[in-house]
């Protein structure tokens, strides 16, 4: 019997619960068995629901099993798991699953299915010919790739990423720098731990390429040190990527140079802005820097410095690849290409799902997640993040699309979606929006360092027992107030967003707070 491959995800999620205990009775049996198995740590599917995903490779393609418990191993392979045979965790053909088939994966196409620190596996599926493209340009046409492609920062503000390349192209000096932000903060967050873990070839080649555009021969990735297994795996593909010759003084032999380092956060979330970021990478503080000057213009140790999280320098190598029309034709308005969607909170099937723009809360929570994992109605939806507003029922079916959410007072953010059923306090969760601020605030501006624990006392001068008819509806204004000085006053978003969940809990959900449809006190 020749060698059968047979795949257990390695990355962070599948870890936490058990796949190494899965990947070692797998060996154990098949060697009592005498099998002949090739064991293949791949990153993750992201069914979070289905891990351990187990994935055994066959002549009609690979089926998967889940979730694997090392109690179920023994019957697996009993049932004949090596010829994907029949068995009550059998899903199917993975390529076949409807959480699978109905996604556009683009940026994510080979996110569990290759080895992650294998390069030739990454180069037999796609890899690296967006950059030999880019090699064959000259930085303005590679610039041009991008902005045609309509790409704009997956991170949040959805600045076009062409714009920027362009801005640090043509600024004049000594020296350039390529800056990936990984420090993935936001609450129901995880696209950019599956890309560091599951495809980390494809963030290196991105910000390769965007060297190359912009002239930029140094980089930085700055990864929080809350994930341990990412920094782990990126530090091993940048080893690997350096000793083939992709990384380096003479980048595929090409006479192009281009350096490579990886950082690791401290834990302030605040670092996820940008310029704070920065002020960490220089050995300082992090604290959020006023601006102009802008980071494109005078960023990292003053030069001119292109930063993007990490979906959006991965989202590049396929451009380049596949030509910008190929990635403007998916989306919808000024939102153009996929955007990868997380969902997580009270629902049923958590994971990740790569869609085109346009798609909508309703389908991604009903169709894709499957309800809430309590069995109990929706009440409300987070989008983008511990900052992002709670989207109502009402605004359900609205497309994903940055520029319809901006019209409803919400954000796309990064793609981060938190589920909450019918259960759930909005006066509550509108409070640890204002604690969480205050705690993570930087503190140098002070709308978002006095104004969110203000916010917190005001919050539970309005929900408390004590609060009258009389009092409720005045602390509510100071409330709406106090949001507006913070929204127009504070220095970054960090301070500018917090009130957004809290005045769309207010708006939709005033019968938490103790207030009639109208907004007057509900006694």
């Amino acid at each position: 019997m020749s060698s059968v491959r047979v795949f257990v995800p390695a990355d962070s999620a599948a870890l936490a619960v058990g796949a190494d205990a899965v990947a070692a009775c797998l060996l154990a049996g098949a060697a009592r068995r005498a099998l002949d198995v090739q064991l293949v740590r791949n990153g993750s599917r992201a069914m979070m629901w289905l891990e351990p995903l187990v994935e055994v490779e066959t002549p009609q393609g690979r089926v998967a099993y889940g979730p694997v418990a090392p109690q179920d191993v023994e019957g697996l392979l009993d049932s004949g798991l090596l010829q994907g045979g029949a068995h009550a965790l059998r899903q199917g053909l993975t390529q076949e699953l409807p959480w699978i088939r109905k996604q556009e994966r683009l940026t994510f196409a080979r996110v569990g299915v290759t080895d992650p620190l294998c390069l030739a596996n990454y180069a037999a599926h796609g890899g690296l010919a967006g950059l030999r493209r880019a090699l064959a340009l000259e930085a303005p046409a590679i610039v041009q790739q991008v902005l045609d492609s309509g790409l704009r920062g997956r991170g949040g503000a959805a600045f076009p990423a062409g714009i920027k390349w362009r801005t640090v192209a043509t600024a004049q000096a000594p020296r350039k720098y390529v800056v990936c932000n990984a420090d993935e903060g936001d609450s129901g967050s995880f696209s950019d731990r599956l890309v560091l873990e599951g495809d980390p070839f494809m963030l290196i080649e991105g910000m390769l390429i965007a060297g190359l555009a912009t002239g930029a021969e140094h980089g930085l990735v700055y990864v929080r040190s809350e994930y341990p297994r990412a920094l782990a795996v990126f530090g091993e593909a940048l080893a690997l990527a350096r000793t083939a010759g992709i990384v380096g003084a003479d980048v595929l032999g090409s006479g192009r140079a281009f350096d490579l380092q990886l950082r690791k956060a401290a834990g302030a979330y605040v670092c996820g802005e940008e310029t704070a970021m920065l002020e960490s990478l220089e050995g300082r503080r992090g604290i959020v820097r006023a601006k102009p000057p802008l980071p494109a213009l005078q960023g990292l140790f003053g030069m001119p410095t292109v930063i993007h999280n990490v979906i959006t320098l991965a989202s590049v190598p396929l451009i380049l690849d596949k030509g910008a029309p190929f990635y403007r034709d998916y989306g919808v308005g000024r939102s153009r290409g996929t955007l990868p969607i997380q969902l997580a909170g009270n629902i049923r099937r958590g994971g990740l799902v790569e869609k085109a723009f346009g798609v909508s809360l309703r389908t991604l929570v009903e169709e894709f997640g499957g309800g809430t994992a309590s069995g109990r109605p929706v009440k409300a939806i987070q989008v983008g993040g511990p900052l992002g507003a709670y989207v109502p029922p009402a605004q359900w079916d609205l497309p994903l699309d940055y520029e319809a959410y901006a019209a409803v007072g919400a954000v796309v953010g990064h793609g981060g979606i938190v589920v909450h059923d019918d259960t759930a306090d909005m006066s509550r969760l509108a409070r640890y929006a204002m604690a969480f601020c205050a705690i993570e605030s930087c503190g140098k501006c002070t709308p978002c360092r006095i104004g969110s624990t203000r916010g917190v006392e005001v919050i539970e001068r309005i929900a408390g027992a004590q609060a009258s008819a009389q009092t409720r509806p005045q602390q509510v204004q100071l409330l709406r107030d106090l949001c507006d000085t913070m929204l127009h006053g504070s220095l970054c978003a960090m301070g500018s967003m917090t009130p957004l969940p809290v005045l769309s809990a207010l708006e939709h959900y005033p019968q938490d707070f103790g207030l009639a449809a109208d907004g007057r006190d509900a006694a």
